[in-house]
C-alpha cells in the first residue's frame, strides 16, 4: 500500500502535534500550546520529507537555512533587546515564527505547493499564537517571518520540476526559468 506525499504530511503532521501538545498540556493557554507545537513539527516535518524522498541535498539545505534563520534571529533578538508586551525581553524578532517560516518555505520551495500552502498556514498560526498569547508584537512576528522565508529561500533549490526565481545582474533584471530532473 502507498501513501500519497499529502497523506504522509497530514498523517506526521497530527501525530507530531499531538505528541507534542500532550507534552504541553500544562500551559495555561491553549493557542499558545499550539503554536509551541506547531513550532517544533514544523521543521521536523521538513526534515521527515528529507528522510522520505532520501535528499540528502534537501537535507544540507534545510540545515542551512535553519542554521542562518535561528543565527540572524538571535543575533537581533540580543542585540535590539526589546520589551516582550508581557514585559520580559529580547521581543524583536518573533524566534518561534522565523523558525516556522523558513520551515514552511523550505516545504514549498523544495516540494511545491502541495506542502507548502499547510505548512505556511501552520506557520501563519505560529505567528497568531504568540501575539495572541502577548509573548511579541505583530511587528516582530512580521520580523521573524520575513527572516525565515528569505532564508530558505535563498539556501533551497527545488526538488524537481520548473522553478521561477528573480534574478538580477549589474545591467540586467528578470525573471529565471529552469527544470530539475
Amino acid at each position: 500500500m502507498k501513501i500519497s506525499n499529502s497523506t504522509f504530511f497530514q498523517t506526521f503532521l497530527l501525530l507530531f502535534v499531538t505528541f507534542v501538545s500532550a507534552s504541553l498540556a500544562d500551559a495555561a493557554d491553549g493557542i499558545q500550546a499550539a503554536g509551541d507545537a506547531l513550532q517544533l513539527a514544523l521543521p521536523a516535518t521538513a526534515a521527515a520529507f528529507t528522510l522520505y524522498y532520501k535528499d540528502k541535498p534537501g537535507a544540507l539545505q534545510l540545515g542551512e537555512s535553519l542554521g542562518v534563520t535561528m543565527g540572524v534571529t538571535y543575533a537581533l533578538k540580543y542585540s535590539i533587546n526589546e520589551q516582550r508586551p508581557n514585559g520580559g525581553h529580547q521581543s524583536m524578532p518573533s524566534g518561534h515564527t522565523s523558525i516556522s517560516f523558513s520551515s514552511a518555505e523550505f516545504m514549498r520551495k523544495r516540494y511545491g505547493w502541495e506542502y507548502g500552502v499547510p505548512a505556511y498556514a501552520a506557520a501563519t498560526f505560529v505567528g497568531y499564537s504568540r501575539v495572541e498569547s502577548k509573548q511579541h508584537f505583530t511587528k516582530d512576528v512580521v520580523a521573524g517571518a520575513g527572516i525565515g522565508i528569505l532564508s530558505s529561500y535563498i539556501f533551497t533549490k527545488p526538488y524537481k520540476g520548473w522553478n521561477i526565481q528573480a534574478d538580477a545582474g549589474e545591467k540586467y533584471y528578470g525573471v529565471r526559468l529552469s527544470r530539475s530532473f
